[in-house]
C-alpha cells in the first residue's frame, strides 16, 4: 500500500518508540505518531512518507483499551517538542522505560535476560518541576495586536519554530519569573532577539541553572555579539539581582551560525561564575559549561546505585571516564583507595579539582582530554591498573578505542551509567565479546514526562 502526504488513515497503535511516539503498522509499513498510545485505534494524517516507514499526526482517538491516557498538565504539551509522554500516566511511563532498557539490552546487546538481576526502576515521587537547568531559545514574534515582541519557550517537534511558554510544568517554578523578567527588559530596552535566517538580533538563548540544596541561581544570556552597553548591563543586573537566590549573572558570546547553544567566551556581569550544590554530602561548584544532571533528587539515587554496583571496600583504584565536574568521582572517592577522573571539557576539570579541594578529598586526581586519547597514555605512565571503571558517556555512547582500552586495563568491574539504552546495548555487546558479562541492571527515571531514561549497568570480568 502506498501512502501520500495528507492522506488520512485508521491505525491501531501497538508499541511506543524510543522517544515515546506511538507506533502502528499497516501491511508491514510502520507509522510513528506523536501523542498516540498502545491499545488505541486512531485517525491519523500522514505528514511524511518514506520507503519503509513514515510519520503521521494524530487527529482523533477512535477506540481506547487501557492505554493509560491522562490529561496533560501543560496546555501546550502536544505542540511542544519537550515532554513526549505527558499524556501517559506516570506508572505506565515507568513501565515503558523499564521495558525499553530491557528490550535494548536483550535485542541489541545480546544479553541473556535470565542471567541478569533486573532491579526495579527508580521512579520519582514528584515527576513535576524537577529540572534545575533550562536553555530557552528567544525569538521575535507578533502578538495578538500585531506588535513584534520577544518570546521564549521551546521548539515544536522537529522544527525551530518556538512555542512561547514561560510556565513549564517540568522546570523549577523560579524560571518563570526569570524568563518574564528578561523578556520585559528586552521589550522595554528595545533589545532584539536573534533571527536564525538573517543572523541578526542580539539575544539567542536565556540559560538558567538552579541549585537544589542551596537554592542558588545562575542566569546566562547567550548573545550574538561581543558585548552589551553599560546601560543594558546596569538595567539587567538591577532587575535580576533582586530575585531571591540570584548568585551570578553572565553573558555568553556566540556569534557563530550554529545550533550549538553556548559559545566559548563567558563574561561575568554580577556575582560569581558558579553556583554550589550538594549531592549525598559532597559539595559541588557548577559553572555554566559544566555537565551536571538536571534532576537533583534522582541524581542522588543514580549515584548511590553506581556506588552499590561498584562494591568498593576502600582498597580499589577506580577510573571515572567522562567525569564532568567530578560528581561521580567524588561520590566514589570516599569509599576507594584512588580515583582518576578524565573529561574533555577544561572548565569541568577545573570545577572537578576545585570540588575535590572544597570537600577535602585528596585521593581523586583529574585529567583533561578525550578519554580515548588520554586514558591509554595515563594508564601506562601511572602504572595504575583499574579495579573498577566507571563510564558515564554522552548519548552517543563510548568511543570504540576507549572500550578497547578499558578491556586492556582488565578491571574486575565496569559500572556503565547511560542516558541512551541503544548505545548502552551496542557497547555492552562489544564488551561481552571482549570478556565481560552483564550482572545487574537498574533503570532510573531522570526525565519524568519525557521519553529518555538513565540506566546503571554492572558488568564483571568473566576471567575473574
Amino acid at each position: 500500500m502506498e501512502f501520500k502526504k495528507n492522506q488520512e488513515i485508521t491505525l491501531k497503535i501497538d508499541d511506543l518508540g524510543n522517544n515515546g511516539e506511538g507506533i502502528g503498522h499497516v501491511d508491514g509499513y510502520a507509522l510513528f505518531v506523536k501523542d498516540a498510545l498502545p491499545g488505541e485505534t486512531i485517525r491519523a494524517k500522514i505528514m511524511k512518507s518514506k520507503k519503509k516507514y513514515g510519520f503521521a499526526r494524530m487527529m482523533e482517538v477512535l477506540e481506547c483499551s487501557d492505554s493509560g491516557r491522562v490529561e496533560p498538565a501543560c496546555p501546550v504539551a502536544r505542540q511542544c517538542g519537550g515532554c513526549t509522554l505527558q499524556h501517559l500516566s506516570y506508572e505506565k511511563q515507568l513501565a515503558y522505560k523499564e521495558k525499553k532498557v530491557k528490550d535494548c539490552l536483550v535485542r541489541i546487546g545480546g544479553v541473556n535476560a535470565e542471567k541478569v538481576e533486573w532491579l526495579p526502576v527508580l521512579g520519582m515521587e514528584m515527576p513535576w518541576h524537577y529540572r534545575n537547568k533550562a536553555q530557552f531559545p528567544v525569538r521575535m514574534q507578533k502578538d495578538d495586536s500585531g506588535e513584534l515582541r520577544p518570546v521564549a519557550g521551546f521548539y515544536a517537534g522537529r522544527t525551530h519554530s518556538i512555542i512561547p511558554v514561560t510556565d513549564c510544568a517540568i522546570q523549577h517554578p523560579c524560571m518563570k519569573e526569570i524568563l518574564e523578567t528578561v523578556l520585559s527588559w528586552m521589550q522595554e530596552q528595545h533589545v532584539p532577539a536573534y533571527d536564525e535566517v538573517s543572523h541578526r538580533g542580539l539575544v539567542r538563548h536565556i540559560y538558567i541553572r538552579r541549585a537544589y540544596t542551596t537554592s542558588q541561581i545562575m542566569v546566562c544570556l547567550v548573545i550574538n555579539g561581543r558585548q552589551i552597553s553599560e546601560d543594558l548591563k546596569r538595567t539587567l543586573v538591577e532587575i535580576l539581582s533582586g530575585i531571591p537566590g540570584m548568585t551570578g549573572i553572565l553573558l555568553n558570546i556566540n556569534t557563530d551560525q550554529t545550533n550549538v547553544i553556548l559559545g566559548k567566551k563567558m563574561l561575568l556581569l554580577w556575582g560569581q561564575e558558579y553556583i554550589e550544590d550538594n549531592i549525598g554530602g559532597v559539595r559541588y561548584h557548577i559553572s555554566p559549561q559544566s555537565f551536571y544532571q538536571v534532576n537533583p533528587v534522582q541524581t542522588e539515587k543514580l549515584y548511590q546505585t553506581a556506588l552499590e554496583f561498584a562494591g568498593l571496600t576502600g582498597e580499589e583504584t577506580v577510573w571515572d571516564l567522562y567525569c564532568g565536574i567530578g560528581t561521580i568521582s567524588l561520590f566514589l572517592a570516599k569509599n576507594a583507595k584512588k580515583v582518576y577522573g578524565v573529561e574533555i571539557v577544561p572548565e569541568a576539570i577545573k570545577n572537578a579539582r576545585e570540588n575535590a579541594r572544597l570537600n577535602g578529598i585528596y585521593n581523586a586526581e583529574f585529567f583533561c582530554g578525550a578519554a580515548e586519547e588520554v586514558v591509554p597514555r595515563l594508564a601506562e605512565e601511572l602504572a595504575a591498573l583499574a579495579d573498577v571503571v566507571v563510564v558515564d558517556p554522552p548519548r552517543k555512547g563510548c568511543d570504540i578505542v576507549l572500550l578497547d582500552t578499558i578491556v586492556k586495563m582488565a578491571p574486575e568491574k565496569i559500572v556503565y551509567v547511560s542516558c541512551d539504552p541503544a548505545t548502552l546495548a551496542r557497547d555492552v555487546k562489544l564488551l561481552g565479546e571482549k570478556g565481560f558479562e552483564v550482572k545487574k541492571v537498574r533503570a532510573c527515571d531522570m526525565f519524568g514526562q519525557g521519553g529518555h531514561v538513565e540506566t546503571i549497568t554492572l558488568l564483571t570480568s568473566k576471567a575473574r
